[in-house]
């Protein structure tokens, strides 16, 4: 079973911008992105990581925006794997965000 998060990794989340969501113990952050392929060339990503992980995020896409909800499941509450895939996905946004044009995708 997975170690409980830390304050201090729930307080550096939440001053990256992530925040405790009302509905139950977990975090939540939505990504804005310059357009679809940016927003969808995140969720890849972000689900290579995840499955390395085997922690799985609840989210949902419209467009340019990715909602993300974290918890550990098997924990009822927040662990070192929302702290991993959090950062995780802030470090990908922020790369796609830098990256000079749209991530080419087949089509």
């Amino acid at each position: 079973m997975p170690d409980a998060m830390t304050q201090d990794q729930l307080d550096t989340l939440i001053a990256a911008g992530w925040a405790r969501a009302t509905t139950r113990e977990a975090l939540e952050k939505e990504f804005k992105f310059k357009g679809f392929r940016r927003a969808f060339g995140f969720m890849a990503a972000v689900a290579v990581k995840a499955d390395a992980l085997n922690h799985h995020p609840e989210w949902f896409n419209v467009y340019n925006r990715v909602q993300v909800l974290l918890t550990t499941h098997d924990t009822g509450g927040l662990s070192g794997l929302d702290w991993q895939l959090a950062q995780a996905m802030d470090s990908i946004a922020a790369e796609i965000a830098a990256a000079p044009g749209a991530p080419k995708l087949a089509g």
